[in-house]
């Protein structure tokens, strides 16, 4: 089973982190259910603006923490290497 780790764009130009099976119903989430990141609820809109697949839960979860430990520097030019 494949798994995508990505980044959101927040309304106020903060980045989001995260992993999930199903990146679609993952963003409409972020965007509109009552349930989720509570970092996410005060700053939507979110914008899709990364996403990786990885072939495991455990490989994206280390690589989930890999991105979260870059600076905003760094995941800008993540965001960037997709273009």
């Amino acid at each position: 089973m494949n798994y995508y780790v990505y980044i959101v764009e927040c309304a106020d130009r903060t980045y989001y982190c995260g992993y999930t099976k199903n990146l679609v119903s993952r963003i409409e989430e972020h965007n509109n259910a009552k349930v989720g990141a509570k970092y996410i609820k005060a700053r939507r809109p979110v914008k899709l603006v990364y996403s990786e697949i990885v072939s495991s839960r455990s490989l994206a979860l280390k690589r989930e923490f890999e991105i979260k430990q870059l600076s905003r520097q760094e995941k800008e030019q993540l965001i960037q290497s997709l273009v």
